[in-house]
């Protein structure tokens, strides 16, 4: 069972009230200027110190506003359960049960494929029934892809300085020519898949039988047609943020268990109109010729059941939207997620060669997550790849001490495909070590498809951008990160909106002085932007995609790290303490 941050599945919320919140508000502001450690309740003297740290660095109202309605606050996402078992700082610690030296794997030789022998061992493990497969210190050359399709099945190398991976050969040479649903020549590997890839064993045959037979398909969470779940109950209405939902059945639902929350749209499209906020803005949006948008729809979040008393259910993640009638919501079932793996200390190298023109991608790409949910990525380098981590129809999932290196990438972060309630943290894109090639095209950190709830934190991006890639992406946090600015966002027209409801930048530092999706109170509806750099419009120039009045909020602008609580995501979980 893991300790630190996160908290178990029987105690859920563990009672987050807004007593509690307002008596630990203050703390979290003095945490975030002195370093300390916040309390659940702050003593007189602990306030008054709380009151002359905040002198130091200044709190937005819109701080004060979230404490009170930490849940439905109108522009600020509650994300403070976003990541591996509800944000939790420590990782399990699996036994190790296999070392792939004694699978045939060779260190430093250059010559030997070794991903046969990594896979087996990966594979024993995940017989064994989970545990540790270790790769010692050294480089491993592979001319396959590591493939972790078992839960609780951890590949350990001995730190990203120590072990490599050196990768020979692309996804289009390793499993074939991968179009877009879509249409047009673009491949698909552009924004799917990995060298190292971290999906259920069975969805990884259905999709990679499906790729080489030129049956393009869906990636998620209901197969390749969409067509893969059943109904576990019904709901009855309940709104945003709410914990616990009233069932019509709850034979089939027991405390632990994985289910999806299923929101179908009706013809006015008042499920999308909700996802953007609401109103006149996004009702007169002209929606019905959004083909890629619409086909993301049913919207599909995964969850586990906390408690089940009767009827009412307890999950364990506040409610991300509302419930009601006309979207025919529903529990469902999935396909078999992939949960409790990781991948940690090491580097994922891939043989340079130019970056390919943009959308043509060949698929050196690095470490991805698909159907997986409670999984992580630590201490993880990835260089000279197409793209570098993904996540794609993946929840619940942290990213942490990532890199992305060497010859640049097209997405070095992309999050997609309906993924949810993902923590990427203490994060790094370095700068390019070769000029790019005419025709590529660079984004950054990538969100779009319905992905929502989020979180950026803690990031050092030496070049790219705040990609918000069309989809309609909602309530997404980017907190405490450095950015040279000079990526540009992408997305069909066809996909819709760059930005639905509850999108919040917080502290954002912006080196270069560049636009482009970095200020958002004059383009995302109900969104926030606290504590940025001074921004200037380049060719990138973006129009709202809603007419009126956005209710977003702008504070602190012209100003970084003043701004207190300096992070949004430790400040919320600092209030669950």
């Amino acid at each position: 069972m893991s300790t630190g941050r996160g908290t178990g599945m029987g105690n859920a919320h563990r009672g987050i009230t807004r007593r509690r919140l307002l008596g630990s508000a203050t703390a979290v502001a003095a945490v975030a200027v002195t370093g300390g450690t916040a309390t659940a309740a702050a003593s007189p003297a602990q306030a008054a110190e709380a009151a002359q740290a905040a002198q130091q660095g200044q709190v937005p109202a819109l701080w004060h506003e979230f404490t009170r309605t930490p849940f439905t606050h109108p522009q600020i996402p509650y994300i403070g359960r976003s990541g591996r078992d509800g944000g939790a700082a420590r990782f399990p610690r699996r036994p190790v049960v296999a070392d792939v030296r004694d699978y045939g794997a060779v260190a430093d030789d250059g010559t030997t494929d070794c991903a046969p022998a990594i896979n087996r061992a990966i594979a024993a493990a995940g017989r064994a029934g989970g545990g540790t497969v270790l790769i010692p210190p050294g480089t491993f050359r592979i001319d396959d892809l590591i493939r972790i399709g078992h839960s609780n099945v951890v590949l350990r190398g001995a730190g990203s300085e120590r072990t490599k991976l050196y990768a020979t050969k692309n996804l289009t040479e390793l499993i074939g020519v991968y179009g877009s649903r879509y249409g047009g020549d673009k491949s698909s590997w552009s924004w799917a898949g990995g060298l190292v890839w971290l999906c259920p064993a069975d969805r990884f045959a259905t999709l990679t039988t499906a790729i080489k037979a030129k049956a393009w398909p869906f990636e998620g969470w209901t197969g390749n047609k969409r067509d893969e779940w059943e109904t576990l109950t019904t709901l009855a209405p309940a709104r945003q943020g709410s914990w616990t939902v009233t069932v019509a059945d709850a034979e089939r639902l027991r405390p632990g268990a994985l289910v999806l929350l299923r929101l179908a749209d009706d013809a006015d499209h008042t499920l999308l109109e909700h996802m953007a906020g609401g109103g006149p803005g996004p009702e007169a949006y002209y929606w019905d010729d959004k083909t890629k948008l619409t086909s993301y729809v049913p919207y599909e979040w995964p969850v586990r059941i906390a408690h089940v008393h009767g009827r009412k259910v307890t999950l364990e993640r506040p409610l991300p939207l509302d419930i009601r009638p006309e979207w025919d919501p529903r529990l469902t079932t999935h396909v078999r997620e992939l949960t409790g793996s990781g991948v940690e200390g090491l580097t994922l190298e891939a043989v340079e060669t130019p970056q390919s023109p943009h959308l043509l991608d060949k698929g050196y790409n690095g470490v991805v997550f698909q159907c997986a949910y409670d999984c992580w990525a630590d201490d993880i380098v990835v260089r000279h790849v197409d793209n570098g981590f993904g996540l794609v129809a993946a929840s619940a999932c942290t990213l942490r001490r990532t890199t992305v290196a060497g010859r640049g990438s097209h997405h070095p972060y992309f999050c997609r495909e309906g993924s949810h309630d993902n923590l990427v943290e203490d994060f790094t894109i370095e700068q390019r070590t070769v000029p790019a090639p005419a025709g590529t095209q660079l984004h950054g950190i990538n969100v779009e498809g319905l992905s929502s709830y989020n979180v950026w934190s803690r990031g050092d991006m030496r070049m790219g951008t705040f990609d918000s890639h069309r989809g309609l992406p909602f309530a997404n946090v980017r907190t405490d990160i450095t950015v040279d600015n000079n990526g540009r966002h992408g997305g069909d027209a066809s996909a819709g909106p760059l930005f639905g409801a509850r999108f919040t930048h917080w502290n954002i530092r912006v080196t270069n002085g560049r636009a482009g999706l970095m200020k958002i109170d004059g383009l995302a509806p109900h969104s926030a932007t606290v504590g940025i750099d001074e921004v200037t419009e380049f060719d990138q120039i973006d129009v709202p995609d809603f007419t009126g009045d956005l209710h977003s909020r702008l504070e602190l602008y012209g100003s970084t790290d003043v701004v207190r609580p300096r992070n949004l995501y430790d400040a919320q979980r600092e209030l669950e303490r």
